[in-house]
């Protein structure tokens, strides 16, 4: 397939990251996306997003990942961001028992929201912190069999399946959309940004 210098990748693919505030999203991204870690906490504010270029069995994908804030007040521009999703990461801290539970009210808000038929994955960060683990390992992997979801337990810090968490919610993507006769780059669109959405840089924990 000959690719244009206008869109040199065979698929674009819209994800989005949520999960309460402090569980690390947003150093999940950036060890992702930049190969950084920064232990300084700074709070989203609304949302940001980064570009990620991948290759996937032989597929050229550029991953728009949409990093979001956790916090009630910002819930509703949260929720405009679910029907651009093609793929989401529902991110707890596993030092955080309030985090995980949570987990069943984002996924709520995602099949209130989001399109019938987004893949979605969970991870479990922070699982470099073994002494103030409380989620066992067995308690995450239950609560993503339940939904029929992969579930990765990951370290933004130590960067632990990091790369293996975001390219396995890219390719269930991937491999639905071309399944569903959808893919080149006139399909993937162009940034996806909701009206009146503040833009805003964000920092993190572990």
């Amino acid at each position: 397939m000959s690719r244009s210098t206008d869109n040199p990748y065979d698929m674009q693919i819209k994800l989005l990251m949520i999960g309460d505030s402090g569980v690390g999203k947003t150093c999940l991204l950036l060890r992702y996306a930049n190969d950084s870690f920064s232990p300084t906490f700074i709070t989203t504010i609304g949302i940001d997003f980064k570009i990620k270029n991948v290759e996937i069995d032989q597929k050229k994908i550029k991953l728009q990942i949409w990093d979001t804030a956790g916090q009630e007040r910002f819930r509703t521009i949260t929720t405009s961001y679910f029907r651009g999703a093609q793929g989401i990461l529902l991110v707890y801290d596993v030092t955080d028992r309030r985090s995980f539970d949570s987990i069943r009210n984002w996924i709520s808000q995602i099949q209130q929201h989001a399109d019938v038929s987004v893949n979605k994955i969970l991870v479990g960060n922070k699982c470099d912190i073994t002494e103030e683990k409380v989620v066992s390992t067995a308690e995450g992997q239950k609560l993503a069999d339940e939904y029929g979801i992969d579930f990765w337990e990951a370290s933004a810090k130590n960067d632990i399946n990091v790369e293996q968490s975001f390219i396995s919610i890219a390719r269930a993507v991937k491999d639905r959309l071309i399944a569903d006769g959808v893919g080149g780059p006139s399909k993937g669109g162009g940034t996806f940004q909701p009206k009146d959405v503040k833009k805003g840089n964000g920092g993190c924990c572990k």
